[in-house]
């Protein structure tokens, strides 16, 4: 039996909730010439359907659940806390005790405030005390019932996002290079730049958005916003576990690629490591391989299976993430997200039992590994890839806002039990 091992599936605030009408993602879908496929209005509406959506999850026989709180909506304008807010993320989190889930809260999703943005966002040194002071009044609000806490969802983003441009001003680039849903039309972004420096009255080349390149540098104001709110949180709710997650692939190298491969992972991992040594656990965020020789990462082979998103179908990279992470990181790893996106569910079953195989061959080894989370719980809004990629384990017909879970759900519920008496019921889903 897995009992000792969370195991569940996570979103994304505003990838669920629907209406985020005070954050910078809302401002930037509703552009005139908007980047976004389409923007996230009332999305999959989880913000009134959390009830509904946690039972499926419990009923199934997960154990956690990764969600994260909007900043935008506790803080709509700076220095202004919404209670009204505060009191809604609490009934999410007793949701989950109530049906036997552990929370696993993330304080920042990629989203912010459009506050935020228009004062630099996350280029500015300012936001390591803005981010500090919201940290600390959730925790001051909401301490007593937080267990695990990630206080930035993919911390490395922004400098993966950084080497996409970089290869963009070389060759043409394809999608997969990122594990985000980002659309890489140049004209389209353009454009939308512009109509962003208007409406967060800023340069427009300087617009702050979480999900934008970074230089190395400007890395250290998020890593630095990172620590400020684990001291906060730790000081306010000692007993809480404090961590971030990061984007990792599998770089695996051939032909005289190690050295590539390992400057790519320092890249991705080793240049936030000094930053993350005394948290209590790290957050794994992987999805796929990346074929490295000595000029780089290839593309995927042309007769790789792929996924929606463009890269290569590799559940096996999770489990090869863990051991070299543990390798480095002392403290406990929990796999945040882990996912297909896909419309075919068979594969996506497949592709549970496959990464999940990696996963406790791992923790068999002696990785101390804590939790499993799929992502993603729901088909949700992909960022600028809008809603049509398809990695949930629920489907939702967004006009009524009707659930279907999907057998991929029992699937993940029932890995809990495929060492003990459900065995065979596991072997037929």
């Amino acid at each position: 039996m897995n009992k000792d091992l969370l195991i569940g599936a996570a979103t994304a605030a505003h990838q669920v909730e629907g209406n985020n009408i005070h954050s910078d993602f809302w401002v930037m879908e509703n552009l005139k010439h908007s980047d976004f496929a389409e923007p996230s209005g009332l999305a999959v509406d989880h913000y009134n359907r959390y009830e509904e959506d946690i039972k499926l999850l419990a009923d199934a026989g997960c154990s956690a659940y990764r969600f994260s709180i909007e900043w935008a909506r506790i803080e709509p304008e700076e220095g202004r806390y919404d209670y009204r807010e505060i009191e809604h993320y609490r009934k999410v989190l007793r949701c989950c005790r109530e049906n036997g889930i552990t929370p696993i809260v993330t304080l920042h999703h990629f989203s912010s405030p459009a506050w935020l943005i228009r004062k630099g966002g996350w280029t500015n040194e300012c936001t390591v005390d803005s981010f500090a002071k919201y940290a600390r009044y959730v925790a001051m609000q909401l301490g007593d019932e937080l267990e695990y806490v990630c206080t930035i969802n993919e911390a490395n983003m922004g400098f993966q996002l950084q080497k996409v441009m970089d290869d963009m001003k070389k060759a043409s680039q394809r999608e997969g290079s990122v594990q985000v849903g980002v659309q890489l039309d140049m004209k389209k972004i353009l454009l939308s730049m512009l109509e962003q420096g208007v409406a967060f009255r800023c340069n427009p080349l300087k617009i702050g958005a979480f999900l934008r390149p970074r230089s190395s540098e400007q890395e250290k104001i998020v890593m630095r916003s990172h620590q400020a709110a684990k001291q906060v949180l730790k000081s306010a709710a000692p007993q809480v576990k404090v961590g971030l997650t990061l984007s990792l692939f599998d770089y695996q190298p051939v032909d005289g690629g190690e050295a590539v491969a390992a400057q790519l992972w320092q890249e991705d991992f080793g240049q936030y490591l000094p930053y993350i040594q005394d948290d209590d656990f790290l957050g794994v965020q992987n999805y796929s391989r990346k074929i490295v020789d000595a000029k780089g990462a290839r593309e995927p082979a042309k007769d790789a299976p792929l996924t929606q998103m463009g890269y290569e179908d590799y559940p096996q990279s999770i489990g090869h993430v863990l051991r070299k992470v543990a390798k480095e990181f002392p403290g406990e790893l929990i796999v945040t997200e882990n996912g297909i996106a896909t419309d075919n569910d068979a594969r996506r079953c497949d592709f549970i039992r496959e990464a999940f195989a990696g996963v406790m061959a791992a923790r068999e080894a002696g990785v101390p590994v804590k939790g499993y989370l799929y992502w993603s719980l729901l088909d949700n809004f992909e960022w600028q890839a809008g809603f049509g990629k398809t990695f949930g384990l629920i489907a939702v017909d967004r006009t009524t806002q009707t659930r279907y879970p999907k057998v991929s759900l029992k699937v993940l519920g029932s890995l809990n039990a495929k060492e003990g008496e459900n065995k065979d019921e596991y072997n037929q889903l």
